[in-house]
């Protein structure tokens, strides 16, 4: 099928096969463009254990559904949401991303966090030939003509974050993750990136999603020559490394803890007397400064409260959805294979500054921001990238990465259905 070619293990390659069979007969689009309005579909978390995370990328994604129809919607339409409960169970997201896709008949979907998730609805897109927006920054390794990867690309989150480490004379590094798809692929990359960058990592430990008990695991990095920590830890596990890590007597001024899914919301989780001066990688701060953002950040608050903060997973989903519309109104349809063939190009002036759609692997040009924790509970900038940044979810335009793409097909990668499409624009 299609999607084959566009960097795959042998795994997924069988599951979209076996999804494709599955849906054979199901395959023809029933999305209904001759109305007033068009739908359009919400997956998110809004029970289990991600709720508390994904409730936020619901919210902006309202927010920007609700600010378009307050304009006129998308071709004279109004956009009709229809919406899922993932329930943070990977097999759920693609039971509920196919009853939207076949069932409610949506023109695209929005959503997913974890990489598990996204995995599971995967095939389920390309069967269909359907289209998901995800939000989420990601260990890259992948690309799919009927996925749009709205978050960063390894090369946008995790090799700034590096370079930066690097730069402030960094060259010992502690690995700690959650034992899952991120965590484990992230960490293959910045292993690549020590061993070609005059670095090296000293330990790396991974923990089940929920753990809380850190003593061993900060024990070993106390005493392991470490001066500088990579964290890929998720949810509650961050409350309690931090706290073992500020009882140790570790320190942020010396050994530096660079974590790469601590946003706003989660610094009030985990308390700012145990992160302040903290640093963390990502493409959006509620601090940045532009005119953009502030009327984001004014109207989400006005919307959600004023306690509510904004976060880079949230404006990432916000801006899909605005990215969807650009492509829809250029291709002049909702078709999808149209949607594809117009989406090279595509701008934005977001909150996060400028984005482009790269037609060829369906991720898109962002800009990365260094930032460091405050008193005030809020992330602020202290290194960003000389502009946006050509997605590279591969890795192939690094030489220190040439193995990890192995096996995955990338030499392939996004060559499919992208057959006259326009050079990228990107800057």
């Amino acid at each position: 099928m299609s999607g084959c070619g566009w960097g795959r293990t042998v795994a997924e390659k069988n599951a979209a096969s076996a999804n494709a069979t599955a849906a054979a007969s199901t395959s023809g689009s029933c999305v209904d463009a001759s109305g007033d309005t068009i739908k359009i579909g919400f997956v998110n978390s809004l029970s289990g254990t991600m709720a508390i995370s994904e409730t936020t990328v619901n919210h902006s994604l309202h927010m920007a559904a609700d600010e378009i129809n307050a304009v006129g919607g998308v071709l004279g339409k109004k956009l009709e949401v229809v919406e899922q409960d993932g329930k943070s169970e990977p097999a759920v997201f693609a039971e509920k991303a196919r009853s939207l896709i076949e069932k409610d008949c949506v023109a695209a979907v929005f959503g997913g966090w974890t990489s598990s998730s996204r995995k599971a609805m995967l095939p389920v897109f390309e069967a269909d030939n359907a289209l998901l927006f995800y939000p989420l920054q990601y260990e890259g390794m992948e690309a799919s003509p009927n996925i749009f990867y709205t978050g960063a690309a390894p090369n946008q989150q995790i090799v700034p974050a590096l370079d930066y480490l690097k730069e402030q004379g960094h060259k010992k590094l502690f690995l700690v993750g959650s034992d899952y798809v991120f965590p484990q692929t992230a960490n293959r990359v910045v292993k690549a990136y020590a061993e070609g960058n005059g670095m090296e990592v000293v330990g790396e430990e991974y923990t089940p999603m929920g753990s809380t008990d850190f003593t061993t695991i900060v024990n070993k990095l106390k005493f392991s020559g470490a001066d500088a920590v990579v964290n890929t830890l998720n949810g509650d596990s961050n409350v309690a490394f931090f706290k073992e890590y500020k009882a140790s007597g570790l320190k942020a001024d010396s050994v530096p803890v660079i974590s790469m899914s601590i946003a706003e919301e989660e610094v009030s989780a985990i308390g700012v007397d145990n992160v302040r001066g903290q640093l963390t990688a990502w493409n959006y701060y509620q601090t940045l400064d532009s005119a953009e953002n502030q009327k984001f950040v004014k109207d989400f608050k006005q919307r959600y409260g004023q306690d509510k903060p904004t976060s880079d997973p949230m404006e990432s989903a916000y801006t899909s959805l605005y990215l969807w519309k650009g492509m829809v109104e250029k291709a002049q349809s909702f078709d999808v294979d149209k949607v594809k063939a117009a989406a090279d190009g595509v701008t934005f002036d977001a909150p996060e500054g400028k984005v482009t759609v790269d037609g060829e692997n369906h991720h898109i040009y962002k800009t990365s921001y260094i930032g460091r924790i405050g008193d005030d509970k809020l992330i602020h900038t202290v290194w960003q990238s000389d502009g946006p940044i050509k997605p590279d979810p591969y890795l192939k335009t690094y030489d220190w990465a040439a193995a990890l793409s192995a096996g995955t097909g990338a030499d392939s990668a996004g060559t499919a259905d992208t057959a006259g499409t326009a050079d990228s624009t990107g800057e």
